[in-house]
């Protein structure tokens, strides 16, 4: 088993200039151990899962993967995930392709359609990032449809195809890309999201990694068993082989339980057929709690 950690708290009491010091100690420290992964949120307010309000601090992903890929040497950079209507298809691969060009490729390209509900207005105290910064959020069928050209659009331009492409929602008259990414065909694409009927297909047709949630209490917690089953069912049905997309799983795992326990709870999702675990803690990473999670890394490894 693979083993992401994920770095979406930001409350360390400390003074703004000082997060990048703490958040370089953590990559530092995760890449020189061998952690698999490292993940940042595509959100520009803190969210409610958090526990915290949304004046807590929040980075731009694609400026913090960058600062990542420059502090790091082999760990795998990724978004948890990129939200398809937050930035044009064009400008967005761009910014995804830089990231695994400076990184000597090791950008994993994380999408979805955004939130998995269709936002109220709230107003000028709003705690919703796009009606507070003016972003166009249509609602959420729209956005599938807009995550669906832009995974076809992500396969243009990766695979050096400058015809343009005329879709509902993007037209690229000329979708050039160089320098084009350092993997190839492609940066593995992970599609967020655990719907059977929209995301999963979208994950057949277009990814080489799913993202499902195991996060007890908070309204996101998949049956894992079903929604792989849906999954293997989604590509049986276009013919292709389930084993080719990496399962993977974000989970809220108490980092601060037993050895045992943490263990225990891995091996569940390992037997399961989960193939990488992204862990991300409630509050920010700790010396002590990036410790112990290396501590137990070869155990992790050996699932």
């Amino acid at each position: 088993m693979k083993l992401g950690i994920a770095i979406t708290d930001f409350s360390w009491p400390i003074p703004g200039g000082d997060i990048g010091t703490a958040v370089g100690e953590v990559a530092r420290t995760a890449d020189v151990a061998g952690v698999d992964s490292l993940w940042v949120m595509d959100h520009f307010f803190q969210i409610g899962i958090s526990g915290h309000p949304p004046e807590s601090p929040m980075l731009e992903a694609y400026a913090a993967l960058g600062f990542l890929a420059g502090i790091t040497t082999r760990i795998r950079l990724g978004t948890l995930v990129t939200a398809a209507p937050y930035r044009h298809p064009g400008v967005l691969l761009k910014s995804a392709t830089t990231i695994d060009v400076l990184s000597g490729g090791r950008l994993i390209f994380g999408v979805g359609a955004g939130a998995p509900f269709d936002p109220e207005p709230m107003g000028p105290r709003t705690s919703f990032e796009a009606e507070g910064l003016g972003i166009p959020f249509p609602r959420l069928a729209r956005r599938f449809e807009q995550l669906e050209e832009l995974l076809q659009i992500a396969h243009r331009m990766w695979s050096e195809d400058e015809t343009p492409y005329h879709g509902t929602h993007y037209k690229l008259t000329r979708p050039l890309n160089s320098p084009n990414s350092v993997q190839r065909p492609h940066p593995p694409i992970l599609i967020g999201g655990s719907g059977e009927r929209k995301t999963l297909r979208l994950v057949a047709r277009y990814g080489d990694a799913c993202n499902l949630f195991d996060l007890p209490g908070t309204g996101y917690a998949d049956n894992l068993t079903h929604k792989l089953e849906v999954l293997r069912r989604h590509c049986r049905d276009i013919g292709r082989d389930h084993t080719e997309i990496e399962t993977t799983v974000t989970t809220a795992l108490d980092i601060d339980a037993g050895r045992t326990d943490v263990l225990d709870h891995l091996k569940r999702l390992a037997d399961i057929g989960i193939d990488h675990v992204l862990l991300g803690p409630r509050g920010p990473w700790t010396a002590r709690r990036l410790d112990r999670i290396i501590e137990l890394l070869p155990d992790i490894h050996a699932l």
